[in-house]
């Protein structure tokens, strides 16, 4: 077999599976998948965002490529802004985001997807596309998974009249494209074309910034010249840290979501967890939650490096302590994981926020709302620093055992850190085989608030769920608890599944 590879829609896990059937590696077709899911999954990426890739090559070697978005290098007075609220419609709650010329930050995409063809790619980059531009070119029909996030974030879309030209239902009065309707966007199909044959310099020195330049200029943007020349690609050495037999690579620092899975992680080695589903393991998850929560925002007040610090062994030490005293016994995102036959695995996460509403003109990109985003502006709209990487949640995640690799990841903003963090429990503490433990049901805790899918044992769930008052018991499983795409390679050959929850799709090639 020449590898596998797990993401969030049909033709995302198809472009990368016939890159892997022509000869590529495991990042040729992580970066086909990458293309392809800015054509299929248009609300969750796009040429326009941001992303990262966690890259383990066969010889060892361990690599985090940080392409995520950046404030730009100059503000300017807000009343020049075009800069507005939306609401996205959730059906059982709405959610406030900005969008506007005003809220795209200095996309790094595009800026990835040649860095890391360069180091780390076999093919051509036109063979990289193609599957893409295909899909662009002749269409694709859009699924139930998609249709409803488009209906989601259905304002963003119909905010501009080049995104209208785009997204809108040909078959649906006010409405974008729905399922079963087929999305063709031939611009995009001629951008990623002509990305191919002239490079990244089009887009960030070239034709295509130009146009967004000149349009955030007049049209009430922050970004210039300065912000495309001056963007570069950020290799990282991964957060790595040992649960269980397992070497865990995950985004570290400024991004968060890492750091949170390591510091549960480290509060969750500590304790027999149990049967899974049982009472003792559903309180034990959700405290651990519970004290990670706490952590983060204590982190957020004191600041990197200090004694606060998320990893400090004091900060450990201290929550650790607190858990132990517990009485345990009463925007959008997308993900792709490919592993190959010589064990070259990448993981890669990607967003575009929900989308700033603004279309390159002639390119069929939407750019990013970044800055419009409130879980990462903490300190309010428009009071970033300047020039800085913005900080993410997301946490492409590889493990590293003596028999096996396990590529996973996941989208759903805040609760993509819990979904990564119960997959590799179930896959590292429990021994659940690949499909059982993306499958199984998920839990998570914000602010007391406990979040619980179905299928655990009722009377476990009645036990956990007295501890909080406030609690949702869903009805069916959900795209709220995140979506793991994961692949594994072990000495018997590939495995892996696509999350259900987010549309997933796993194929062995």
């Amino acid at each position: 077999m020449k590898g596998a590879v797990a993401a969030g829609h049909p033709a995302t896990a198809e472009a990368a599976a016939w890159v892997l059937e022509a000869g590529g590696n495991a990042f040729d077709a992580a970066l086909a998948g990458l293309c392809t899911a800015c054509v299929a999954e248009p609300v969750l990426t796009s040429l326009g965002g941001g992303g990262f890739l966690l890259a383990h090559q066969g010889s060892g070697r361990n690599t985090l490529y940080d392409f995520f978005v950046q404030t730009p290098l100059h503000r300017r007075p807000e009343a020049e802004l075009d800069f507005y609220p939306i609401l996205a419609d959730f059906g059982t709650v709405q959610q406030e985001f900005h969008i506007g010329m005003g809220s795209i930050a200095t996309p790094g995409t595009i800026k990835g997807l040649f860095r890391i063809h360069a180091e780390l790619g076999s093919l051509p980059m036109r063979e990289i596309v193609r599957p893409a531009v295909d899909f662009a070119r002749n269409g694709i029909a859009i699924n139930r998974l998609q249709a409803y996030i488009f209906s989601v974030v259905k304002p963003v879309y119909l905010s501009t009249a080049s995104a209208r030209s785009i997204y809108s239902s040909h078959q649906v009065d006010d409405s974008l494209v729905v399922a079963g309707e087929t999305l063709r966007q031939p611009e995009l199909a001629d951008a990623l074309e002509l990305l191919a044959i002239e490079g990244e310099q089009l887009f960030y020195q070239g034709e295509m910034g130009a146009g967004l330049i000149a349009a955030c200029g007049s049209g009430g943007g922050y970004l210039q010249k300065t912000d495309l020349y001056d963007y570069k690609v950020v290799e990282r050495e991964p957060l790595a840290y040992h649960y269980r037999k397992a070497r865990i690579l995950t985004n570290p620092l400024p991004s968060s979501g890492g750091s949170l899975i390591c510091f549960a992680h480290a509060l969750l080695e500590a304790h027999d967890q149990g049967e899974f589903g049982s009472a003792h393991y559903l309180e034990l998850l959700a405290e651990v939650m519970k004290q990670t929560n706490l952590a983060r925002m204590e982190n957020a007040q004191t600041g990197d490096g200090s004694d606060g610090h998320i990893l400090h062994p004091d900060t450990l030490a201290r929550f650790r302590a607190a858990l132990a005293g517990h009485p345990v016994n009463s925007r959008g995102t997308t993900h792709i994981s490919v592993v190959d036959a010589e064990r070259n695995a990448a993981s890669l996460s990607l967003s575009n926020g929900e989308g700033s509403g603004y279309v390159l003109p002639g390119t069929g990109i939407m750019l990013n709302n970044m800055l419009g985003e409130e879980d990462l502006n903490p300190d309010g709209f428009h009071c970033w620093d300047t020039a800085v990487r913005v900080s993410s949640m997301m946490a492409p995640t590889l493990a590293i055992e003596p028999d096996r690799v396990i590529a996973t990841g996941s989208g759903g903003s805040n609760r993509l850190r819990t979904a990564i963090l119960q997959t590799l429990n179930n896959l590292c503490y429990f021994g659940m085989s690949v499909r059982d433990a993306v499958d199984s049901p998920r839990l998570h805790v914000e602010q007391e608030l406990l979040s619980i899918e179905p299928g655990l044992p009722d009377a476990a769930v009645d036990e956990v769920c007295a501890g909080y008052p406030s609690h949702n018991r869903w009805a069916e499983k959900n795209l709220f608890f995140g979506g793991t795409h994961t692949v594994i390679h072990d000495k018997r050959g590939f495995s892996g599944a696509g999350d259900p929850r987010r549309g997933g799709v796993f194929l062995l090639v």
